[in-house]
Formats: C-alpha cells, structure tokens, sequence
C-alpha cells in the first residue's frame, strides 16, 4: 500500500492526528499532575526533615520526578486518548461516513499510527536525554537522604565492596579504571566473624595494584584506641570496576551509556542479562505508543446506537493495560534469568501487535 493510498485525504488525516495529539497530551497532563501531587504527600516530609530544605528542594524534586512520570505514564495516555478520540469520532457518526467514503480500518487509523510513532521517537530521546539524568540525580539525592545534591551525575555513591572477610564502603567514587578515586571511606576489618578495626580515610585511590588509604583513622576494637596514618593499604584483590559497576542504575543512564557499561560487565566476566533487557527495553518501551492505536482501535468501530459503545471502549482500555501487564511480567521474567533479553523486551510488543490485528480484521476488515 503507497503513501497516497494509506493517507488518501490530507484535511482528514490532519484533523483527526490533531484531535488525538491534543486528547493525548491533555490526558498526560492531568495524570501527572494528580500523581505528583499524591507523590509529594509522601515525599514531602522526607525532603524537608533534613536540615536546610525547604520550598527551593521541594521544587527540585518534582523537576526530576516529574520526567519519570511523563515517562512512564506517556503509554497510558496514548491509549486513553486514542479510546476518547474514536469513541468521539464514531459517536458523532464520522467513522461512519469515512467508511463510506471507501476508507478501510488500517486507513482511518493510519494518522493515529503516524502520530503515534512520533511520540515514541520524541519519548525514546526525551527518556535517553532527560529521564535518565533526572532518574540519576534523584537515586543520588535519595541515596543521602535528600541531602546536598551530589556534584556530578558520573559519581556514584554509597558503594559496598567485599574484600575477603572484611567490608569496604566508599560514599562516592569518581572515575573509572586506574582513575578511579574513592571518598569517605570506611573498611570494617574482620577476624572470622568477629570486628577487629574500623579505618576511616577522607579520601583514596589506586596504586601499584592496591588500594591506598589518605589521612586514615585506625580505631582498634580492642583496645578502645585510635590511630592516625598518613597512609593506609587494603584490597590488593579489589578490582577498580567493582567500585564502578557495583551498583548500575540502569534507569539513571542512556542507551549509550548503559550499553557501554554492559561491555565494561562483559569484560570483567559479570553477568549482563537483566542489562540487557532493560537496554532493549529502552527500544521497545517508547515504541510501545504506537500499539496504543492499534488496542483501542475496538472502541471506534461498530455502530454507536447499538449500546455497545462503552462496552467496546471497556475492551480497548482492557487490551492496554493487558499489554502493560505483560510487558512488566516479561521483563521480571528478563531480570531473572528466567527469559533471554531480547524475548523479555520483544515479546510482549510482538504479541500484543498481532492481538490487535487479529481484533480489527476480525471486527472490520
């Protein structure tokens, strides 16, 4: 089927890619105002219970909340809008006259699927570009309890490192490799399962194969007494990326950047798998929009006299969040093991493509 004869009408197509944008993002809207604000009901009094917060923190936080639920909640108002703007059209009998006309289904959805592929291409960069910073910012200012915002999104913080029998926890690491750098670290030393020292240092970093501790603080368990080195050595066997890649917040990074931590992974020998969905997932996620026409299809077809509108509005609505169910299943399913990566993002989409074809053959075509 040419271009032309998919869109055989430019006014048409315009004016229902515009009746369905507006719905969509009105509905966005109002979903994100009304969860915010039950989100800051509960965030609300975190952010403010920790010394020097106030109004200027409380609006920091819904500036990188905000992007997650636009994220989130993007699909949802893809399929609410297309189930409003059909059930309009084929109420006012204009579905109708543009089946007379000797337009198929696939033809009167064809602008909805247009647009809706745009919104996926602007939410997989507004997600790659915006919701991944705001995500890492937000886990970091969690991570210390709402307090001073860390000074770089790269720094990752409150990392924990096994080093034999003893314990390592560094609340901020910068760099990778070589370059790595650790700040406010403290090493639990152990004797079976028994504390023996508690070292504390400002500052440390990588040389000649071992860690070096600055300005440390040995405090003996023993003995009560404390101890102040210029420098202090541990964890010959501790790897720099066990700082770096310790704890990847796959949400708080951008396709790029998660897919070269996945080969940072790979090269240490760590496994990837649930990595991997989430990468895919990325893909497939925003993508996801243009089902939303598809599913909800149902409720603009059939005639509207025949009471049997909401009813069909009611199965568009449910084969939407079926699929949302789905796809969550799947990537748990993924984060376990229990699917490969590419079936765990994949799939859901997949299937729910040809649920919807087989819906609007069997109904229209």
């Amino acid at each position: 089927m040419t271009l032309p004869s998919l869109f055989p009408s430019r006014t048409v197509s315009l004016y229902m890619a515009r009746l369905f944008l507006v719905r969509t993002f009105a509905i966005l809207a109002g979903l994100v105002l009304i969860l915010q604000t039950l989100d800051l009901l509960s965030e609300s009094a975190s952010i403010l219970g920790h010394p020097g917060n106030g109004q200027a923190q409380v609006w920091h936080y819904v500036t990188l909340r905000v992007p997650q639920l636009i994220a989130t909640f993007l699909p949802y108002a893809v399929l609410l809008g297309t189930i409003i703007t059909l059930s309009t059209l084929n109420q006012n009998s204009e579905i109708i006259a543009l089946k007379s006309s000797g337009l198929s289904a696939h033809q009167v959805l064809a602008p909805l699927l247009l647009a809706s592929l745009g919104i996926a291409i602007v939410s997989f960069a507004f997600n790659d570009r915006v919701v991944s910073r705001a995500s890492a910012t937000l886990d970091q200012w969690q991570k210390v309890d709402y307090g001073p915002v860390p000074r770089s999104r790269d720094e990752r913080s409150n990392v924990w490192v096994r080093d034999g029998n003893n314990l390592v926890r560094a609340l901020g690491v910068e760099g990778r490799g070589a370059d790595t750098r650790l700040s406010q670290i403290t090493v639990f030393r152990r004797d079976g399962g028994s504390l023996k020292q508690i070292v504390f240092a400002p500052s440390g970093e990588r040389q000649d194969d071992r860690w070096i501790l600055n300005n440390a603080v040995v405090f003996d368990i023993a003995s009560r007494t404390r101890t102040r080195l210029n420098h202090v050595s541990f964890g010959e066997e501790i790897r720099p990326d066990q700082f770096t890649l310790g704890n990847i917040n796959a949400d708080g990074m951008s396709f790029g950047e998660l897919k070269t931590a996945i080969n940072d992974l790979e090269q240490a020998g760590r496994p990837t798998e649930d990595l991997r969905g989430t990468l895919w997932h990325k893909l497939s996620g925003p993508l996801s929009a243009v089902l939303m026409p598809l599913l909800g299809a149902v409720a603009g077809f059939g005639l509207a006299r025949s009471g049997r509108l909401f009813v069909r509005a009611v199965i568009g609505m449910a084969l939407g969040f079926a699929y949302f169910v789905a796809d969550n299943f799947a990537l748990a399913m993924g984060n376990i093991g229990a699917y490969p990566p590419f079936l765990a993002a994949w799939a859901p989409f997949l299937l729910f493509l040809l649920v919807g074809e087989a819906v609007l053959f069997r109904t229209e075509e």
